[in-house]
């Protein structure tokens, strides 16, 4: 897809994406659920607060269908450094983040970002425009496939808790 189609595409399950395994998932996958994309990284001050509140989401959404798609995100002061596969996996694991499915590290800004990014971005713009301020910028994503609503790196995951009920 160009720029301009990846940011008019109809929804996300139009996307594939790479697990951090280096696997191509299509988000096609997660079609009829409520999707929360978060671009994460380990070394953000915000890391450990969110890692166990999106823990919390979806250990209380999930069965109700909530997933959580978490993307690598080494952009902002190099706070991801973390290779994609095992060591993101153990750094996880270690963490005590069951925080949902893991992707592959990504850029949510600029040129190179993914396309999924480029698209939830053209849908849902923040206080800085298009553009992603830092860790932890949350994207709600309803069972259409359609961006909702976007939250700040500094939103609690558990303020997202009453949008969230409305979408299941």
């Amino acid at each position: 897809m160009s720029n301009d189609e990846n940011k008019n595409a109809a929804s996300i399950y139009e996307f594939t994406v790479k697990d951090t395994h280096g696997n191509d998932v299509s988000l096609k996958k997660f079609q009829g659920k409520v999707v929360l994309v978060v671009n994460i990284a380990s070394q953000c001050n915000l890391t450990k607060k969110n890692y166990q509140k999106l823990t919390d989401l979806k250990e209380k959404y999930g069965d109700r269908g909530l997933i959580i798609l978490n993307f690598p995100c080494n952009q902002f002061n190099s706070e991801m450094p973390e290779a994609d596969g095992e060591p993101m996996v153990c750094h996880l694991r270690d963490s005590k983040a069951d925080i949902g499915e893991l992707f592959a590290k990504v850029n949510v800004n600029g040129d190179d970002a993914a396309p999924l990014y480029k698209y939830l971005k053209a849908k849902q713009t923040g206080t800085l425009g298009s553009g992603i301020k830092w860790n932890f910028t949350k994207f709600l994503v309803n069972k259409e496939g359609i961006p909702i609503n976007r939250y700040a790196p500094t939103t609690d995951p558990m303020d997202i808790a009453k949008d969230i009920e409305k979408l299941l």
